[in-house]
């Protein structure tokens, strides 16, 4: 799990967006504003949010612009993380409307998708601020966007699970069932990894999590687990390793899944079903 909120590489987002835009541009390029716009229109414009809000991907949504026209000038006035109000200015921008119009929907489309996760994590985050537990996301996430949308999720104030297949193990059901049970799976992988690298693995019965302690695990996953058990699965491993809570976990259960005691609660509705955050782009009323 991650802490610092640095953005993605410059390069994959510029990749991401140049293949957004080509697909909304498509051979004949924006027919409606190229027919309406004269050409060397210049405008001022401002994004604005529609809702209440945890803003993220702002810096990525204005960079869809200037890789439209890279003589469009951009002012960002809040910064992903920030908290703000419906109808707070996040961003000014300014040059050819033409330019300004073939980038804008791209640019929307990515702020109010990211915003949307970093709103549903931050809301997340705080309902459950009493507790020890910490909110961490999944790899159900949209393709080729994993990187962006791990990154709101620490813009609202959440924490990243493993990025991949690659960075930590995770032994799940289907692991077990083809590995030999919780013991010899935790055992294999941690021969196989070293111990630089983080084991986890998922348990059906609170009382397997001494086999899996013991045969080197650092997390346990106790996932689709009633709250009787979670509670009983804490009590059991008395803060010997760290226990993720997974599967079904809801805004309604979320508070009492996190009072039975667990240290992780991963979420993945925070990627996969997050609502699209309402913001927009306001052209001033004249043109320059």
């Amino acid at each position: 799990m991650t802490g610092p909120l640095a953005a993605p590489p410059d390069h994959h987002i510029d990749a991401l967006l140049r293949a957004a835009i080509a697909e909304d541009l498509g051979t004949a390029g924006d027919i409606t504003t190229n027919a309406v716009v004269p050409a060397g229109t210049l405008c001022e414009a401002a994004i604005v949010a529609r809702e209440n809000g945890v803003v993220a991907g702002l810096g990525m949504a204005m960079r869809a612009f200037t890789l439209v026209d890279d003589e469009i000038d951009g002012r960002q006035v809040v910064s992903d993380g920030d908290a703000v109000r419906a109808g707070a200015r996040l961003a000014d921008i300014a040059g050819a409307a033409r330019s300004i119009l073939a980038a804008e929907r791209t640019s929307l489309n990515l702020l109010g998708h990211l915003s949307g996760i970093a709103t549903a994590t931050r809301r997340a985050v705080e309902s459950i601020a009493h507790t020890r537990a910490t909110v961490v996301d999944t790899r159900k996430t949209t393709l080729g966007l994993r990187a962006l949308e791990k990154y709101a999720v620490r813009a609202g104030g959440g924490a990243n699970h493993r990025f991949g297949l690659f960075d930590a193990v995770l032994i799940k059901d289907n692991h077990l069932a083809a590995g030999g049970g919780v013991e010899a799976a935790v055992k294999a992988a941690r021969a196989g990894v070293g111990h630089a690298v983080k084991v986890e693995v998922e348990i059906d019965d609170p009382a397997d999590i001494d086999a899996a302690i013991d045969a080197g695990a650092d997390t346990v996953l106790l996932d689709n687990m009633t709250m009787e058990q979670l509670r009983e699965a804490v009590a059991f491993n008395d803060g010997r390793c760290r226990l993720e809570a997974s599967g079904g976990i809801t805004l309604a259960t979320l508070v009492e899944v996190a009072e039975t005691g667990v240290d992780i609660i991963s979420l993945g509705w925070v990627t996969h079903s997050a609502p699209r955050w309402d913001v927009a782009l306001d052209f001033d009323s004249q043109p320059l």
